[in-house]
């Protein structure tokens, strides 16, 4: 593939879903076949694409050689135009938010994309605001994206009415909103201290801010970083997560999970880039503060997963669990453990995932009428969730609930991380580097070990618990009617658990790689600041 054909290529996760946002916006809510197919052939498009990237930031990496690929809009180069940067990091969020995506919107496509309107506009633009937020190289537009993802998530979480979803999207808007106004308090902050908001940039200078100006410097990145640390649900932030996730659709709820690794992606990315070894005397700032902030999430996410009593507030707060993980490991400062970490938040998130939509077939079938929103735009229209139209949607099949026990036991065992699956691939990993690294924490390995430890522990007792009532005490008489899209979501994303633990060896080498690149900020630098790969 040729460097001028890649770097057009980064900028299609942006723009292929924003121009059939719009498009969509002029057709009738009639014409759901249509939207249905074109939301569907953009989720190929960019999943082709984000696999085309990552694999080409595999090979970069395969001799040594690794690079940031920039794509300077208008071709104004950094520091002075807009710059979206590809390198390992990105390109693997890049994979993860396609594969989520898609598994979301082909289980919409069997009711809920017909349950109000506007949903693959709406659906369509999220992604679009993720893409944008993981490839974007600067605060200003990385704070646009934030926005379009945001104002996207709030139609999402309303999408089917009712009050329960009316009650958490209150909440959830003015929570959000918080966190844009801390957003922008703290880009005000760093730029009229440091004169630059380009990431690189900003890597590069902050080295060398004077004395006087270094305090409001450290505390415009403080302001900003308390609205990611909302967005990626740390304790004693993140309280309104489980709610808002729990009252969402099943497809939006699993879409959800990517948002919150949007928060933990932009505090690992900045941690690394403006604090690392290079950077003066900000160096290593907000490390401690992230690891004690990080290990009380995961204990308050482990507690919350054994009091809960329903399969989709237990996901939440695994969700929860899973930021704080991540946050903990970036605190901890050891980069050559960030690998295991990055292995384990992909593997969580795509469980998390296949558990929220697992989790709404449960909640239908012991309870036909518990969510029977839907919207009708016309008498042409046909209710999808009328009792006559059951045959013409969906099919009652025999074996349902044990393939979905399977699919059910394997997400289970990578969220708590068990042997042999992606999750414990992930954590073993962390261990072993923690213990043969030097350790930048005063509270040792060895207590990040154990809460981490008994968070598996605490995930695997919840969810066994809601497993056996779900599955094993269910009425005979009460059976699942499973549609064939639900059943392709829920297995795309137990085949790639399954597919991140067979591929396990790449997989952790590049996860590996990733984290010894993200140490290495002046590689990133020079490449973004020198405009071209």
């Amino acid at each position: 593939m040729t460097p001028s054909l890649l770097e057009h290529l980064i900028i299609l996760p942006i723009i292929l879903p924003l121009i059939a946002a719009a498009f969509m916006l002029l057709l009738k809510e009639q014409r759901y076949k249509t939207k249905a197919l074109l939301s569907l052939s953009i989720c190929a498009a960019l999943l082709t694409v984000a696999l085309l990237l990552l694999q080409e930031s595999t090979i970069g990496g395969s001799g040594g050689t690794d690079t940031a690929r920039v794509y300077s809009l208008g071709n104004w180069a950094a520091p002075f135009g807009i710059v979206l940067v590809a390198d390992r990091l990105s390109t693997m969020m890049l994979a993860l938010v396609s594969v989520v995506s898609a598994a979301g919107l082909i289980f919409a496509l069997a009711r809920w994309d017909r349950a109000g309107p506007r949903f693959h506009a709406l659906y369509l633009l999220l992604m679009m605001g993720v893409n944008g937020a993981v490839l974007t190289g600067d605060l200003f537009n990385l704070f646009v994206f934030f926005e379009v993802m945001l104002a996207a998530s709030y139609g999402l979480l309303l999408h089917g009415s009712g009050e329960k979803r009316v009650r958490a999207g209150l909440g959830y808007v003015a929570i959000n909103l918080t966190a844009s106004l801390f957003f922008l308090i703290g880009v005000s902050l760093i730029y009229g201290t440091v004169g630059a908001l380009n990431m690189a940039d900003l890597s590069a200078r902050v080295a060398f801010i004077d004395d006087a100006n270094r305090p409001l410097f450290e505390a415009g990145c403080a302001i900003l970083g308390v609205a990611f640390l909302i967005k990626a649900a740390a304790w004693p932030l993140g309280l309104w997560l489980p709610g808002a996730y729990s009252a969402a659709s099943a497809p939006v709820a699993a879409v959800f999970t990517l948002l919150s690794k949007v928060g933990v992606y932009v505090l690992l990315r900045l941690s690394m880039l403006m604090f690392g070894p290079d950077s003066g005397d900000s160096a290593g700032f907000g490390q401690s503060l992230l690891l004690v902030i990080g290990l009380a999430t995961v204990i308050f996410g482990s507690a919350g997963m054994i009091a809960a009593t329903r399969l989709e507030r237990v996901i939440g707060y695994a969700v929860m669990t899973s930021s704080g993980t991540v946050l903990a490991i970036v605190g901890m400062g050891q980069a050559n453990a960030i690998g295991g970490a990055l292995i384990y938040m992909v593997a969580s998130t795509l469980a998390s995932g296949a558990l929220f939509l697992i989790a709404e077939i449960l909640k239908r079938g012991e309870d036909p009428g518990a969510d029977d929103s839907y919207a009708v735009f016309d008498d042409e229209y046909t209710d999808p969730f009328a009792a006559e139209d059951v045959e013409e949607v969906g099919r009652v099949m025999p074996r349902s609930l044990a393939v979905l026990g399977a699919a059910f036991i394997t997400a289970v065992l990578v969220v708590a991380s068990m042997p042999p699956l992606a999750g414990f691939i992930g954590k073993v990993t962390i261990f072993i580097n923690l213990l043969s690294g030097d350790g930048a924490s005063q509270m040792g390995p060895w207590w990040v070990i154990g809460i981490l430890t008994l968070s598996s522990f605490a995930a695997l007792i919840s969810l066994v618990r809601i497993g056996i009532e779900g599955f094993w005490d269910r009425d005979e008489n009460n059976a699942l009617v499973v549609r064939s899209p639900e059943f392709i979501a829920i297995g795309g994303l137990v085949l790639a658990c399954i597919w991140l633990t067979v591929a396990g060896g790449s997989a952790l080498a590049f996860a590996e790689h990733t984290g010894e690149w993200l140490s290495r900020p002046s590689e990133y630098v020079a490449a973004v600041l020198k405009g071209r790969t």
